[in-house]
């Protein structure tokens, strides 16, 4: 499946603040919330609903609402809990769970270090977080391990891709659907996105 690129004015400036090296680290964090909701939105805009009958003040009426019991969040630590608070925001009831890795800085590759996620976790629709998709080798060890536990749907959310990283994911798990909200130029020697917006998890947590 293509990814799907958000294309909108407010992502646009949005992340023209996001990418500045003047921007600090609180309106960093609020920035990748908010972007964060705007993915979500997308990525969801075609799971199904419920029909249900309410009431409201004035008569009963027959309506559909979300089962949020049946979708998970997980972000891949760390820079990927940037992105939890966006996303819960929008479905508060989803169940979530957290995906540990690291970029080993010689090889450039990802290593595990935790995973834990909720009971059941096949039986629903998981959303994978990470506000980077460089190289793609974190993205795809991810998606190795959900569906090695029986997750049969898939949805990456990021902030930035490289076209690289997005290349290799769709070759490796062509059944999992990307959403980005911006397509960057490539990757540098250091296996950074160009122009990106520097280390993702350093800068929402202040810790470079």
């Amino acid at each position: 499946m293509k990814a799907i690129e958000l294309k909108h004015p407010l992502i646009e400036h949005k992340l023209a603040i996001l990418r500045d090296e003047k921007t600090g680290t609180k309106e960093f964090r609020e920035l990748i919330k908010e972007i964060a909701m705007f993915l979500c939105y997308e990525a969801m805009k075609n799971v199904s609903l419920e029909k249900v009958t309410i009431k409201t003040p004035i008569k009963e009426m027959k309506t559909a609402k979300l089962n949020e019991d049946k979708y998970a969040f997980v972000p891949i630590l760390r820079a990927g809990l940037g992105m939890l608070d966006g996303v819960i925001t929008v479905v508060p009831n989803a169940k979530i769970g957290h995906i540990g890795m690291y970029r080993d800085e010689e090889t450039f590759k990802p290593v595990n270090y935790f995973y834990k996620v909720p009971k059941g976790i096949e039986k629903r629709e998981v959303f994978l977080l990470d506000p980077m998709l460089a190289t793609g080798g974190s993205a795809i060890d991810a998606i190795d391990l959900l569906k090695e536990n029986g997750v049969k749907k898939i949805n990456f959310l990021c902030i930035i891709a490289a076209p690289e990283g997005i290349k290799v994911v769709e070759e490796k798990h062509p059944d999992v659907q990307i959403y980005c909200a911006h397509i960057d130029e490539k990757l540098n020697e250091n296996k950074y996105i160009v122009p990106g917006l520097g280390d993702a998890g350093d800068r929402i947590f202040g810790t470079k």
